[in-house]
């Protein structure tokens, strides 16, 4: 699974944590981040990701770019949603992109969790079929 890791300013200690706490799960996957998302990340952990431009630079449309095409699984976004963010437009593209494309998209903590717990059931594995039809 390709799994693209996002977090706003004030949520990086957060998905660093989720990242540290769950990096026996994500080191069986294809990781994608953003510029100091990925940086921090890489930093805490051993886990190895392709890192994008920062989110407001471009970060957010090159994980969009993949989406278009149906080559992400799972969006992790950790957004502030106290902050306004002069990328917002970004920000709604990825989710009408992942709606468009059923793709799951966590936006906190909880539903980080709950989505990276099921990927390792094995609950996310409906991508595959996907991915298979779309070859065909």
């Amino acid at each position: 699974m390709k799994i693209a890791l996002i977090a706003h300013d004030r949520m990086k200690e957060q998905i660093v944590q989720l990242a540290m706490a769950y990096e026996s799960i994500l080191a069986k996957h294809e990781l994608y981040a953003t510029g100091t998302t990925g940086s921090r990340i890489m930093e805490a952990t051993s886990l190895s990701l392709t890192r994008f431009l920062s989110g407001p630079l471009g970060g957010d449309q090159q994980i969009g770019a993949m989406i278009a095409r149906n080559e992400m699984d799972l969006i992790i976004f950790l957004r502030d949603p106290l902050t306004s963010q002069p990328h917002e437009p970004d920000i709604i593209a990825l989710l009408r992109l992942c709606d468009v494309h059923k793709i799951p998209f966590a936006t906190n903590l909880g539903s980080a969790e709950i989505m990276l717990k099921a990927l390792e059931l094995g609950q996310l594995d409906w991508r595959e079929v996907v991915h298979e039809e779309n070859e065909a």
